[in-house]
């Protein structure tokens, strides 16, 4: 491991001076200490802020919930309110990592986790979000696991966080605090696709923390589940996975939220599968009709054709789940 600095912060200021001279904010550690040991990451100073007060979670107009980014997972999970109003949240977070891992890791880390990418954690591959301007060794390498959607030819890695395709389909705000004051940052906004520069992961500026993701308030009544396909039941990164929210009232579809993982360089909204079902009643023929637009646009590789397909059939089996069947 890369020798480091390491500096607890008393206060939100400390926490901010630290983090404009360059320091790396570290609360659960359960990603970037991982990282740090396999030199992937070589961080001079490490800055603690597990002691900042960002530990509430907090209903806020009618029905929305605001979550501090020092919220463990588990905790979160656990939350009676959370549970009641925003199940997609809790079961996102109960079918992360391990129940050890969501006792440390934190909602603000969590979105923040890099890649599981094999080649992005083998530092001697090529990896542009490692090293930019090395190439990309996923793309003529063994890439099954790797994103269909949202990928350039500089990077196919998949973002791993489930929640975080629970907080795109809600469309939540990540609120953020820097040296130049408070920021609010819609999610579609905050995580950014690959493009040409796959090395710049979110649209934080520098020195910038995480203080709270903010789920706007949702017509209700609201049903809303996650779903999440993997290769084996537990500690496992989904191959695909769905976030469903959708508002019934008078037996049509009024509102309709719709988020996939597994299968984007970012958790990866579906418009067009909403829109096709606002207005509409549920039924087994809908689900399936809507489903067919989940894969649109997919770019499969060598080694992950069967993703289009999975995806499709996942985000149907979500809605049905969440929707009922006529």
């Amino acid at each position: 491991m890369h020798p480091f600095t390491y500096a607890k912060a008393a206060d939100m200021r400390e926490a901010l001076n630290a983090g404009w001279r360059g320091g790396r904010y570290v609360a659960g550690g359960t990603t970037l200490v991982d990282l740090m040991r396999e030199t992937v990451e070589r961080p001079d100073v490490l800055v603690d802020i597990s002691s900042l007060p960002l530990r509430e979670v907090v209903v806020t107009g009618r029905g929305g919930l605001r979550i501090g980014a020092l919220v463990r997972m588990a905790e979160a999970a656990a939350h009676p309110k959370v549970r009641v109003l925003y199940p997609v949240i809790s079961e996102a977070l109960e079918l992360s990592a391990s129940a050890q891992l969501r006792n440390m890791a934190t909602i603000g880390g969590n979105i923040m986790q890099r890649t599981r990418c094999t080649y992005f954690r083998d530092v001697t591959a090529a990896c542009n979000k490692r090293e930019p301007g090395s190439g990309c060794a996923a793309l003529h390498g063994y890439n099954r696991s790797h994103a269909i959607l949202g990928t350039s030819d500089h990077c196919v890695a998949t973002h791993p966080s489930d929640v975080a395709v629970a907080f795109a389909a809600l469309e939540a705000t990540v609120h953020v605090l820097g040296p130049d004051g408070e920021r609010r940052i819609a999610f579609a906004d905050f995580l950014l696709r690959p493009g040409s520069t796959p090395n710049r992961e979110q649209a934080l500026r520098k020195g910038e923390l995480i203080t709270a993701v903010e789920i706007p308030a949702h017509a209700r009544p609201l049903k809303s589940g996650y779903l999440k396909v993997r290769d084996r039941q537990s500690y496992e990164f989904a191959l695909t996975s769905a976030a469903v929210a959708l508002h019934v009232s008078g037996g049509v579809i009024r509102e309709a939220k719709v988020a996939a993982g597994g299968v984007g360089t970012v958790p990866w909204k579906l418009p067009a599968v909403e829109r096709h079902l606002i207005g509409e009643r549920p039924s087994d023929r809908l689900w399936a009709e809507a489903a067919e637009h989940a894969a649109d646009g997919a770019r499969p590789l060598t080694h992950n054709g069967f993703k289009p397909e999975l995806l499709k059939r996942t985000v149907e089996r979500q809605l049905r789940t969440v929707g009922g069947t006529k």
